[in-house]
């Protein structure tokens, strides 16, 4: 019985080396660094550029917008609030009791 797991767990490493391509050791991790680089350059890389050159388009034309909407004028704060209006400068608004 004992025979038996060993086996299967043989033809699970045999069969999972043969899916990383069959390689082992040093070999192998130098393969897949490669095919990583190259997956990276081929793939990845130019997906992120496009996606940058697509916000940078997108901001250019929402600067370019001669009708968009710019605030130009400050918020008037709270006057209760900033302690103008019936001296509340110095509370706090929890009072501790």
């Amino acid at each position: 019985m004992a025979s038996g797991w060993r086996k299967s767990l043989g033809n699970v490493r045999s069969v999972f080396g043969n899916a990383m391509g069959g390689l082992r050791g040093g070999s192998n991790l130098a393969s897949w660094v490669v095919a990583g680089t190259l997956a990276y350059f081929l793939w990845v890389k130019p997906s992120q550029e496009l996606k940058r050159e697509q916000q940078e388009r997108a901001a250019l034309a929402a600067a370019s917008d001669r009708y968009r909407y710019v605030e130009k004028v400050k918020p008037i704060p709270d006057l209760q609030e900033t302690g103008i209006i019936y001296g509340n400068k110095n509370k706090t608004k929890n009072p501790e009791i």
